[in-house]
């Protein structure tokens, strides 16, 4: 998700877009946005006007200490490579056939 954000850290991200971006299911994904604007990591606000069609959207975007603590982070995370189809392997249990 803090790359997400911080791919373009003045740039107002929609929990959707997040959401798509990091394959995180909602459950999971607001709360970390709750946390991280608890902790003053992201600041949030409302879409101005509400578009036709839809409701208005919860924007997001991170602070100035919020890209320093991305930063920091994405710096000491290790690169994973991720499968083609998006999303992480799953492990195959002893069980399962084989060894």
């Amino acid at each position: 998700m803090l790359a997400a954000l911080a791919a373009d850290p003045t740039a107002w991200l929609h929990g959707y877009l997040i959401a798509k971006q990091t394959g995180l299911a909602s459950g999971t994904l607001y709360p970390i946005l709750i946390r991280l604007a608890d902790r003053r990591l992201i600041e949030a606000c409302w879409e101005d006007e509400q578009p036709a069609g839809r409701p208005r959207r919860h924007l997001y975007r991170l602070t100035s200490d919020g890209v320093v603590a991305a930063r920091a982070a994405l710096a000491e995370a290790p690169a994973k490579p991720r499968p083609a189809h998006g999303r992480p392997a799953r492990r195959r249990l002893a069980t399962e056939g084989g060894a």
